[in-house]
């Protein structure tokens, strides 16, 4: 075979390819995607889960299954998806647990970004900082003042969540020693705090503040950069007196690894679209949640650059995946 002709066999390979990959994009779906939230129910990655899905059906033309699949710090619902097809069907809720988890539970059954593919991020919220009324408390530096005598706990909804890497976070710039316990969804450990059997959590603004609105639990400030838009009146953590404190809970979709790259692209495209509706953002706006698009290549990206955020916090704070 002359080199010539060699060449327009690969020329013709490489088309055939373009347009097979064009024509799957087209044809996708033929049949239910099923969602798996590897969170207990009620927290913000199973809330904008079927938020989402309410608003995918219609472009995709399928339902968009969104099921629950808690435990183990986001570990089980996460394996079920990387042993699944990597057929688009099966898709995963991920947050920056996943990220976390990454550096502080690495003998896990998978690793992200090899046994995964970036699809596209959601949004992302502020967290909120809250005690149990009974805690005296009105103040961040109160706070930590209390804390410093020790015996206080705070709840998480299971280790490696951006709960728990909140409060560890805290306790390492605030110099204070607080009990973390873990609970195996946010809403159990919401539950926790507003019972009183632990003293403080920080969690999602958009699921916490309607809870602190009405008296249950009381706020003492945010975890973003600047103040919350839909909490103005609370200061930041770090404009409270814990300096260089700042985290947010951000919410994306992962697929199996081996996705094929148009089915991949073409979820991608459907989710920005959703994402940058203007009823859609005015509706997160109320809840505190900000709207969060990337191309596949960025998003990919931005998995990196927080893997390597989060190994960080995990060694500076010394936390451990056993408690």
């Amino acid at each position: 075979m002359t080199r010539m002709a060699r060449c327009t066999l690969l020329a013709c390979a490489t088309a055939i390819g373009i347009q097979s990959q064009g024509l799957l994009a087209q044809t996708y779906p033929v049949k239910p995607i099923r969602v798996i939230v590897p969170f207990g129910t009620g927290g913000p990655a199973d809330i904008y889960a079927r938020f989402l899905g309410q608003h995918m059906q219609g472009p995709l033309g399928q339902p968009w299954v969104v099921e629950a699949r808690p435990g183990a710090g986001s570990i089980i619902g996460t394996e079920l998806v990387a042993k699944s097809p990597a057929d688009g069907y099966t898709l995963l809720v991920m947050s920056n647990t996943h990220t976390v988890n990454e550096s502080l539970v690495p003998k896990k059954p998978f690793v992200l970004m090899k046994d995964f593919i970036a699809v596209a991020p959601i949004n992302y919220s502020d967290l909120l900082l809250v005690v149990h009324p009974s805690v005296p408390a009105k103040t961040v530096k109160e706070l930590v003042a209390i804390a410093k005598k020790g015996g206080m706990s705070y709840s998480s909804s299971g280790t490696g969540t951006p709960y728990h890497m909140a409060g560890e976070l805290f306790k390492a710039l605030a110099g204070v020693d607080i009990l973390h316990v873990p609970h195996k969804s946010s809403g159990d450990a919401r539950t926790s705090v507003m019972s009183g059997q632990t003293d403080m959590m920080l969690d999602a603004i958009t699921t916490m503040l309607p809870i602190a609105q009405a008296g249950r639990v009381r706020a003492l400030a945010t975890s973003g950069r600047t103040r919350s838009s839909v909490a103005p009146d609370l200061p930041t953590i770090a404009e409270a007196g814990v300096k260089g404190y700042e985290t947010t809970i951000w919410i994306g979709i992962m697929a199996p690894a081996g996705t094929p790259r148009a089915i991949v692209e073409r979820l991608n495209a459907e989710i920005t679209k959703v994402v940058n509706r203007a009823d859609v953002k005015a509706v997160w706006a109320k809840q505190g949640a900000v709207p969060l698009t990337m191309s596949v290549a960025d998003y990919e990206k931005y998995l990196y650059a927080d893997i390597a955020k989060w190994a960080k916090v995990v060694k500076i704070s010394g936390a451990r995946a056993d408690r």
